[in-house]
């Protein structure tokens, strides 16, 4: 029996002992999903706080509850270090670390590059090795592969397997989660893409073989590059439904009724979170590299970054209308994370709206039952504790986050004066004469 037989054995019997690098919002779902299938998994973090709240059955992570944690805790199926040594002894390795862009615009692969250097010291035959942090097209051969192979003599696809798997994680969704979402997987090799896919197919519901990394790699960033570009059209739409007087949200609405060749996106005050915003730029840096220039992505992350300036002109707009200069006056942000019903403000568009209403001379409050405190950059602001006494208190409510636990009807009462740029409101939002919509 082969290296890639043997493995594949080990998998199917639940022997395989399995490692997560990056306990995060994509690490710590991945190594529960795998632990409740039956294996025995190791998270590695070199957060220590992080590894303490996991060994003491606890989340910090809000699709991951503390019981679920507890329970494979107690059971000795999830274990948590930031020792990597343990990879010496584990089977298969995957990693999910963090690639943000840097304020020039690049990836930041410097997470990839320390976990799998980390990774590389331990690397043994009879390993499988899966990259799902999202990256361009071409990091799991050009950058992980060697320094792979530099610390060993092995060959891929015959002693180790490596594959690149994106992850699909959005958080705070019920219905497609870790577990039941389809899982992208492409190999080095043929032999990379067999091993990783049936590894993952004893623990996801199903799972979808592609011929390489970069097929995978580039899958993902057309799936965040399609929603990027959409969002970016009904952006620019909400501004020119402004010039024209129209209803942006009556638009499309009555669009959305066609039972085909229509799907239904809706403006917002900016892009937010860790993919949507981040993920295209990979994919349009690269292209630079081979002197193209992705312009439906550069066009659409233009109007995109842009929409915290036309919401900060919409509420300068609205306190004008009243009588009441910006500066000065007291204006109230509802929500901070960057979506509903989560607690993430990874480039949250509430950061900038926050910021420009402040360069404008306003006094800013902010709430959001989720997030309690805010540290960006210069400047930190804890969320306000009494709601009622806040919006009564602003001359402007400013929605950002439509959190479903916000009661509209009390805030529409109890406001003096409201910018929704979610229509969370909605029809009542329409009707009233206090309310301005993006």
């Amino acid at each position: 029996m082969n290296t890639k037989q043997k493995l594949i054995e080990k998998f199917e019997k639940k022997e395989a002992k399995i490692a997560i690098l990056g306990m995060g919002y994509v690490g710590l779902p991945l190594a529960v999903v795998f632990a409740e299938a039956g294996f025995d998994v190791t998270g590695i973090d070199p957060v220590q706080e992080k590894v303490d709240l996991i060994n003491k059955g606890e989340s910090y992570i809000l699709d991951v509850s503390t019981e679920q944690v507890k329970k494979l805790i107690g059971e000795n199926r999830l274990h948590a270090t930031s020792d990597f040594s343990v990879i010496r002894e584990m089977d298969a390795v995957s990693i999910c670390v963090p690639t943000p862009l840097r304020k020039t615009g690049d990836p930041d692969l410097s997470f990839i590059i320390s976990a799998t250097e980390s990774l590389a010291e331990y690397i043994h035959p009879g390993m499988v090795v899966v990259l799902e942090s999202s990256t361009y097209p071409g990091t799991t051969r050009e950058m992980v592969l060697p320094r792979l192979l530099d610390c060993c003599d092995y060959k891929v696809g015959e002693d180790f397997f490596l594959a690149f798997s994106p992850e699909r994680v959005d958080p705070g969704r019920k219905d497609w989660t870790t577990i039941n979402t389809p899982k992208v997987i492409g190999g080095i090799t043929e032999d990379c893409s067999e091993v990783s896919a049936k590894w993952y197919a004893q623990a996801l519901d199903k799972v979808v073989p592609v011929t390489s990394t970069e097929v995978a790699e580039m899958a993902k960033l057309l799936e965040n590059t399609f929603r990027m570009i959409n969002i970016g059209l009904v952006n620019e739409l909400a501004i020119m439904c402004d010039r024209l007087k129209v209803d942006v949200w009556e638009v499309i609405e009555a669009a959305a009724t066609k039972p085909f060749g229509f799907m239904k996106f809706t403006p917002g005050p900016g892009l937010g979170g860790h993919c949507i915003p981040i993920d295209p730029l990979y994919l349009s840096w690269k292209l630079k590299s081979l002197n193209y220039n992705a312009r439906f992505i550069e066009l659409a992350s233009e109007i995109n970054t842009n929409m915290p300036r036309f919401l900060v002109g919409k509420v300068q707009d609205a306190l004008n209308n009243v009588g009441k200069p910006i500066k000065g006056s007291d204006i109230l942000v509802l929500g901070a994370a960057y979506k509903p019903d989560i607690d993430d403000i990874r480039e949250s568009p509430a950061l900038d709206v926050i910021h420009l209403l402040e360069q404008k001379g306003a006094k800013i409050s902010f709430h959001d039952p989720y997030v309690h405190q805010i540290k960006h950059e210069e400047w930190e602001m804890e969320s306000i504790q009494d709601l009622n006494e806040g919006i009564e208190k602003a001359d402007c409510v400013v929605i950002v986050t439509d959190h479903k636990v916000y009661d509209y009807d009390e805030i529409l009462e109890k406001s003096q004066l409201i910018v929704d740029s979610r229509n969370a409101l909605g029809e009542n939002g329409r009707k009233s004469p206090k309310v301005v919509r993006l």
